[in-house]
């Protein structure tokens, strides 16, 4: 899998966590 998925995959989870 591509760096750029696992990147977009970490920020997604930063954000979430951050919302929640």
């Amino acid at each position: 899998m591509p760096l750029s998925v696992t990147r977009a995959r970490a920020g997604f989870t930063l954000i979430e966590m951050l919302v929640v």
